[in-house]
């Protein structure tokens, strides 16, 4: 166990990949154990040893175990980890992960994902089940209209439009729907209201983690930045301190082009879509909303998002306001202060170098 001073770890259910190796990379273990059986071997472990593992299903809760035990536990992404399987795509089992999880986490470039506390999992968790109430929400109204379609019932494509009539079609005797069928459509309707009920309190919760947190009220105040994002934000991303810069923040969202440049060229293409699928989404249908409501503002920002409306078009102009919200986050969370729409960035200072005084002949 004194040789050991990397660790990597394939995460499963029940069984965990263990590859370790010593200071010259040479393997000094590689086999599976079970959950109970790996933390009882951890233990043994010297203070401070790498142990790396693939960020994915409780991953987090995994990382927190093992340093409260002393040990230096990261958090590496999927995509990180894949250049680094020596078979190749052909010949991915746990092993080969566990080795390349191990070898990953020796690159100095390869960034870890920071671990997540417990209260940032929890407010991730009520976003996560307000999104599949949504989806539930969206399906069982899209059932619905389907079956009501084979009875030659077709309403509006909107949610309100079916609400209002729906309870008048279900009492119309006239219609040619089966007694079954209007038991069946009354449970669904119940069904409709069940879901309803549970995406109102996931909202309320959300405004209550917005009111409650200092950063996600910071966060909120921004054109574009509602509650649903302020609060996801937070949950995502934690201490923003993490990225060194705007640029890096917008980047790991996503929000920045991508890049095939060479021989000097610059060739930029659309955004990378990289990071959080989620917080990428609502900073866009923020932006939307901003947009909307510029030409009622005077602000800096709002006159700009305008302006680039007119000069680009509707889509870039959003996704370019969801670029600058990002980078105005960073700066706001990072620096703790609050909103300004009128701020303007001082401009640096190009320092001069000194004249050397002439020399005497």
């Amino acid at each position: 166990m004194e040789k050991i001073t990397r660790v990597g770890v394939d995460l499963a259910k029940r069984v965990y990949q263990v590859h370790a190796v010593d200071n010259v990379d040479l393997t000094v273990l590689a086999r599976p154990m079970s959950p109970e059986r790996f933390l009882s071997w951890a233990l043994g472990l010297p203070a401070g040893t790498v142990v790396a593992m693939e960020s994915c299903s409780g991953a987090h809760h995994l990382a927190r175990r093992l340093r409260l035990m002393g040990l230096d536990a990261r958090l590496i992404a999927a995509h990180f980890i894949a250049p680094f399987r020596v078979q190749g795509a052909s010949g991915k089992n746990d092993a080969n992960d566990a080795a390349a999880i191990c070898e990953a986490a020796s690159r100095v470039r390869t960034r870890c994902v920071p671990v997540k506390t417990p209260d940032q999992q929890g407010w991730q968790g009520i976003h996560r089940l307000r999104e599949g109430y949504k989806e539930e929400r969206t399906a069982c109204i899209n059932r619905i209209r389907g079956l009501l379609a084979e009875f030659g019932l077709v309403f509006p494509q909107s949610p309100d439009a079916l609400r209002r009539v729906l309870n008048d079609v279900l009492e119309d005797a006239s219609n040619e729907l089966p007694g079954v069928m209007r038991l069946a459509l009354q449970r669904t309707q119940a069904h409709w209201r069940v879901l309803d009920d549970e995406i109102a309190w996931c909202d309320q919760q959300v405004k209550q983690h917005v009111r409650a947190d200092q950063a996600a009220a910071r966060a909120a105040q921004l054109h574009g930045v509602g509650d649903l994002t302020a609060s996801a934000l937070v949950a995502a991303v934690g201490d923003m301190h993490q990225f060194k810069s705007a640029r890096q923040f917008s980047a790991w969202v996503g929000l920045v082009p991508s890049q095939n440049s060479t021989g000097g060229k610059n060739r930029l293409g659309r955004i990378t879509k990289r990071g959080d699928d989620y917080l990428r989404t609502l900073l866009i249908q923020g932006a939307k909303s901003a947009l909307l409501a510029a030409p009622k503002r005077n602000d800096r920002i709002s006159q700009w998002l305008l302006q680039l409306r007119d000069r680009v078009g509707w889509q870039k102009a959003l996704v370019a306001l969801a670029n600058k919200n990002a980078r105005i986050l960073w700066a706001v969370l990072t620096r703790g202060i609050d909103y300004d729409p009128e701020h303007v960035p001082p401009v640096p200072q190009c320092k001069l170098p000194a004249l050397k005084e002439p020399q005497p002949a």
